[in-house]
């Protein structure tokens, strides 16, 4: 992987003003808009809110890298890297290390933010948990956003990124709590990546509807294996159209 080629996609990302609104900004106002709400109504409250939305965060950016992958498909530059000396697992390999440094800042200023202002308190593994825990469990959604961005053309990015992403976050108990849902629903909410992203931290800010860390991880592990499968298919296919 060619590292100037890496450093070429962060600084385009990170340069997008919709970026820094919907996975930065957007996150952090939501926090403090619930946690006034209601984080007086249950002390685990703040805690619960910070990690839901801590989640949203990062899966909307490490999905929002996908969108770049359909332009570029669009212009043809996949086809294109074969007469260059970056190879195909090197562009992808960019795009998804793109995806989670995109997901890194929600993931450090919303629970900075909790614990600043909320007074959301947590032994120094539960942040950990919070923190690093989220962020790689993320992964999964950064490949899911390059299966996207293979799957999609340039016009049908936006809608598609838009109702998968109101899908993980309505169904996925990030802004539907979990502890509120009736057990249909509950189940719907267990088939998708978002409830166990939320549940790798949930477990450190309440241990009620919580589930084992090592469950959480066995998913999202099962998630991103056959997510990253469907991509190299999916890039291979493209490659070898002429």
């Amino acid at each position: 992987m060619s590292i100037g080629y890496l450093v070429l996609e962060l600084r385009r990302a990170m340069r997008s003003t919709r970026f820094v609104i919907f996975t930065v900004g957007m996150p952090v106002v939501l926090f403090l808009l619930y946690v006034g709400i209601w984080g007086k109504s249950d002390p685990a409250a703040p805690g619960v809110i910070m990690v839901n939305m801590t989640s949203y965060g990062a899966l909307t950016a490490a999905l929002f890298a996908g969108s770049r992958v359909a332009l570029e498909r669009a212009a043809g530059w996949q086809r294109q890297l074969r007469l260059t000396p970056l190879p195909g697992s090197g562009y992808l390999a960019a795009k998804g290390i793109t995806a989670m440094a995109l997901a890194l800042p929600g993931v450090v200023l919303v629970p900075l933010i909790a614990a600043l202002f909320e007074g959301v308190s947590l032994s120094p593994d539960e942040w950990l948990r919070v923190t690093l825990g989220i962020w790689l469990a993320v992964i999964p959604f950064a490949v899911l956003g390059l299966l996207l961005g293979q799957i999609g053309t340039a016009e049908s990015m936006q809608p598609i990124m838009s109702i998968v992403m109101m899908v993980m976050s309505l169904l996925g108990g990030i802004f539907i709590p979990i502890d509120g849902m009736p057990s249909g629903l509950l189940s719907v909410a267990k088939l998708l990546p978002s409830y166990w992203l939320t549940q790798i931290g949930r477990g450190a800010v309440t241990s009620d509807l919580s589930v084992g860390l090592g469950q959480a991880v066995l998913v999202l592990a099962g998630w991103t294996l056959v997510l990253g499968l469907g991509v190299v298919r999916r890039y291979r296919r493209d490659s070898a159209r002429v």
